[in-house]
């Protein structure tokens, strides 16, 4: 630092010298007057300074011997406050389990899992040689094996899959629908190959293998569901703390009643969070450890399977940031592979809004995970690898951790970050709609010229993509609503397509009528579960141009390799989503509408419900009006206020019976 040509150091300060840099200009032509400050000979002003100097030594002692014996013992520091932060959450963790243990059960799961892992950590930085040593003759003896082996264990899966579905779809054959969807959809993706003699079959079996138990352990599993049911409803309560901020900012009223500031600020927050995670690491090992398992089973690239990995947790630009440097070197196949995963998941900021609209929190959840190995596995089914590749064979990426230099500025940079995602978001949503009611008139415009009423764009979609809706395991009756909302995802995007679903979902949770004229009002729960399945990834004809322009950023050198291949893996892309959408409707399980007489004997038919809705149905198809007397059949014949019931009902609900 310089102020007019005075060099300010802190070696004055030690040498007692006074500064000129701090002199006033009338001060300054008096000590030059007087050689120094006036009325002291040069040694008073020597002596002074040397004393000065020595209490500055001696001043500074203790904090410099403190800082010394820090560096010197700093391993030993570490462990000892390591300790003793373990010892005060082991206390505090005992406490919790102590008071209320069914409380703390969320606690203790994490702490399992977390202790697991470093417990791993430490055995394998410590024994891991050893026990590969020891481990070493039965790993020959198995590679011996494995020929005959691995076509014996494939046998034993596929016999035990055909048996599973027998007896699961025996209970409810609208399952093989789904399931022949599922065929149908990898069949079409074979055909549409580009080196059909190159596919590599372990990635696409492993893949869709790891999908299918992926989906087996959330949607039929009780711990499965629980833990993702659970997970869900921490992340919602986890959003509402986005109100304090948005709060105060935009006010209750406005928070309360207009979608942008109801619902784009928890982008915001998550964005922040996201930002702080990445800053302390937790998303990189989270991220590599994802990478690690995809990586050992299908045998893919580490440069494909992180970006594929990082897909589940950011967005389409995002994840591929965290292998930028080797983007340069990576063949047509693995590029194909990241294009893929961006198209097939969504970014964990914009499934905190959908989450906000009331969409099932553990089924996006699930859908994100599920498309990982899917998305590589269908990937190397359209476009094998046929070069060689320059990470094959490679242990591991290295991951950075940020710029930042503390979690304050990872914050802030987040949050920062997220403005331009939310301005792209509110532009997108005006311009889409705003195109999409232009569209409509238009298309109502010249199908009133041959007398055709009602002609739209999502009209043209319910009956293009109908088959495509009934393939993924939707009723018939249902199909238009979700051959309509995966048009809208596909041709103008995802946002529109997920708010649409939410007011359907609404509609059935007030207890609506099925139908209100010829227009459906909402879809069963089979076909929400399937359609939230089938909408969430980015795959529609605007991401193009984000991947296009947030990969030739990167690499502009590589712009037309991008081109090349990036209408296939958004093709990929679309049916990886539909892959789970049928996987979905394969496993879905109905839910149980429980004692309707309990429910009626309990409720005070002041509102309306699903159950309510669900349980006149069931009252209506029992009630039987014979010559001008009303009876009922089954349980219902024994419930003495069934009638009453019934006239409640019609309140509600139009019947014959009423």
């Amino acid at each position: 630092l310089e102020m007019e040509g005075n060099q300010v150091t802190l070696d004055s300060l030690d040498k007692g010298t006074d500064n000129p840099a701090f002199i006033f200009e009338g001060e300054k032509r008096h000590y030059e007057e007087c050689d120094g400050p006036c009325g002291e000979s040069r040694e008073e002003r020597r002596e002074g300074k040397g004393r000065f100097s020595s209490y500055c030594r001696k001043a500074l002692q203790p904090a410099s011997k403190a800082k010394h014996f820090c560096k010197a013992h700093a391993k030993v520091l570490r462990r000892v406050i390591l300790g003793l932060l373990g010892v005060a959450y082991l206390c505090y963790f005992i406490a919790a389990c102590y008071l209320n243990f069914q409380r703390a059960l969320a606690l203790v799961i994490i702490t399992a899992v977390v202790a697991f892992f470093i417990c791993w950590d430490i055995f394998k930085k410590h024994c891991g040689a050893k026990v590969l040593l020891l481990l070493h003759p039965v790993g020959e003896c198995f590679q011996k094996s494995w020929p005959w082996l691995k076509w014996l264990l494939w046998v034993a899966l596929l016999a035990g899959l055909i048996v599973w579905l027998a007896l699961d779809t025996g209970r409810n054959p609208e399952q093989l629908i789904s399931l022949g969807g599922f065929c149908f959809l990898v069949l079409f993706l074979f055909a549409c190959s580009k080196h059909h003699g190159a596919v590599s079959w372990r990635a696409v079996f492993w893949g869709l293998g790891l999908e299918f138990l992926l989906g087996l352990f959330v949607l039929r599993t009780t711990p499965g569901t629980q833990a993702f049911q659970w997970l869900g409803d921490q992340i919602q309560y986890f959003l509402g703390y986005t109100t304090a901020g948005s709060s105060f900012v935009f006010g209750n009223t406005l928070i309360e009643d207009v979608f942008a500031f109801q619902t784009l600020p928890i982008i915001v927050f998550f964005s922040c969070v996201m930002s702080i995670l990445y800053y302390l690491g937790v998303m990189q090992w989270l991220i590599l450890k994802i990478s690690w398992l995809l990586q050992v089973s299908l045998g893919t690239t580490p440069t494909e399977t992180l970006s594929v990995a990082g897909n589940i947790f950011v967005g389409q630009t995002e994840a591929p940031l965290l292998i930028r440097p080797y983007l340069t070197d990576m063949t047509l196949s693995e590029i194909h592979a990241v294009m893929t995963g961006g198209f097939s998941t969504i970014a964990g900021s914009v499934m905190g809004a959908y989450i906000s609209f009331g969409i099932d929190a553990a089924s996006l959840i699930a859908a994100s995970v599920m498309a990982a190995p899917c998305a590589l596995a269908m990937a190397k089914l359209v476009y094998p690898e046929v070069e060689e590749s320059k990470f094959k064979g490679k242990a591991s990426i290295h991951l950075s951790s940020g710029e930042e230099q503390n979690i304050l500025e990872a914050a802030s940079n987040g949050a920062a970050a997220s403005v331009g995602l939310v301005a792209n978001i509110a532009a997108n949503l005006i311009a889409f709609l705003a195109v999409l009611e232009f569209i409509n008139a238009a298309l109502r415009w010249l199908g009133e010229m041959v007398d055709i009423e009602g002609l739209t764009f999502q009209v043209i979609c319910s009956y293009v993509l109908m088959p495509v809706a009934f393939l993924m395991g939707a009723d018939w009756a249902d199909s238009p609503v979700v051959a309509e909302l995966l048009g809208i995802k596909i041709f103008l995007n995802e946002f529109v397509a997920y708010q649409q679903l939410a007011v359907y979902k609404k509609n059935r949770l007030m207890g609506l009528e099925e139908w209100d004229g010829n227009r459906k009002q909402w879809i069963s729960e089979r076909a929400e579960s399937i359609t939230t399945f089938a909408l969430c990834g980015f795959a529609n004809l605007s991401s193009i141009g984000i991947t296009l322009g947030g990969l030739a950023s990167m690499v502009p050198q590589r712009k037309g390799d991008f081109a090349t291949v990036v209408l296939r893996a958004l093709l990929t892309g679309i049916c990886v989503s539909m892959l789970n959408a049928c996987l979905a409707g394969l496993l879905h399980v109905p839910t149980e509408v429980g004692d309707c007489a309990m429910f009626f004997s309990t409720t005070n038919f002041s509102s309306t419900s699903y159950t309510m809705y669900t349980c006149c149905k069931q009252l209506f198809a029992s009630s039987v009006l014979q010559n001008g007397t009303l009876s009922f059949t089954g349980s219902w014949a024994e419930q003495a206020e069934s009638t009453l019931w019934l006239t409640e009902c019609c309140g509600h609900y139009n019947h014959t019976s009423c």
